[in-house]
């Protein structure tokens, strides 16, 4: 068995310190952020690699806007009722990926529940735009669950993404108090109707909220039967006081055990460590993952 950490969450272990922001990668990045008036989920969810992730030239553009309508209690996107729909979004979106050069791209959102199709029209319309300028990038797609709707998912699966990504988050107990308002099965079964469809399907969990390892095993366990592809797992950071606490620290080998026991059970790629996010060096999960439905962004890693 893996070494336990302690429980003491006032200080952050050692292996959790991650680069700062700088640099002329950086700075370039964000200059092409700004200009083209984008949200990212780097900045928006206080991800801990933007520093290093933005120095390499990649960063996780959220479409939508930056206001949900949904209140995740583990989640630092901003809360409340959205007032506008960017119809604009979709070519700026796609002039950064062209400008950035970018062999791989990662797209996410927050969710819209209060438009009618969820911003699934959205989605497509950014699909197509990048496509159009750059088409041989590779598009991976991070989406809320649509409340279910398969009408509105095959509106994004439609657009042809290379992978279709939606995370589950937490073990099935820990669903309610971390998400509020999605569901485990609904997620499970969005994932599913990706895959039925032929779709290169991703999906992350995070540890540190109270699960035990019988949970986390029955987890991977349920995301490998569901067919998907890749598994991210990284620790919870707490955002601010108003959020979850953390409940402890994972260790570096407990989450080597949980990226060997989900490659033993089938699942194509497992990206396992502290700092792992679901974009974190997504180019490199998609280039590890060569299964017989990933031949377009597999030729698109190939482009210059």
């Amino acid at each position: 068995m893996y070494p336990i950490a302690t429980t003491d969450t006032t200080r952050k272990p050692a292996w959790l310190r991650a680069k700062l922001p700088g640099g002329a990668g950086y700075a370039a990045t964000r200059s092409l952020v700004d200009t083209n008036t984008l949200h990212t989920v780097c900045q928006s969810a206080q991800c801990p690699n933007l520093g290093e992730c933005w120095a390499r030239g990649t960063a996780t553009v959220m479409i939508l806007g930056n206001i949900c309508t949904r209140s995740c209690n583990f989640c630092a996107i901003a809360t409340g009722r959205p007032t506008e729909l960017d119809l604009g979004e979709p070519a700026r979106v796609a002039d950064a990926v062209a400008k950035m050069n970018l062999r791989h791209c990662v797209i996410t959102s927050v969710a819209r529940d209060e438009l009618a199709d969820g911003g699934a029209s959205v989605w497509a319309a950014t699909i197509r735009a990048i496509r159009h300028r750059c088409p041989h990038t590779a598009i991976e797609v991070l989406t809320s669950d649509f409340k279910g709707n398969t009408e509105h998912i095959d509106l994004v699966l439609n657009a042809k993404p290379d992978i279709f990504n939606h995370n589950i988050e937490t073990v099935e107990r820990l669903q309610k108090p971390v998400r509020v308002q999605a569901r485990y099965d609904r997620s499970r079964s969005v994932l599913r109707h990706a895959k039925s469809r032929g779709f290169t399907t991703k999906t992350g969990i995070m540890l540190g909220l109270g699960e035990t390892h019988e949970e986390i095993e029955q987890t991977l366990r349920d995301i490998a039967s569901d067919g998907t592809n890749i598994l991210t797992i990284g620790q919870y950071l707490q955002p601010t006081k108003h959020h979850l606490p953390i409940v402890r620290w994972a260790t570096p080998e407990e989450f080597l055990h949980w990226k060997n026991f989900g490659l033993s059970i089938g699942l194509g790629v497992v990206e396992s460590a502290p700092l792992v996010r679901s974009s974190y060096h997504a180019d490199e999960q998609s280039q590890k993952y060569t299964g017989p439905e990933h031949l377009n962004t597999a030729n698109a890693l190939a482009a210059p």
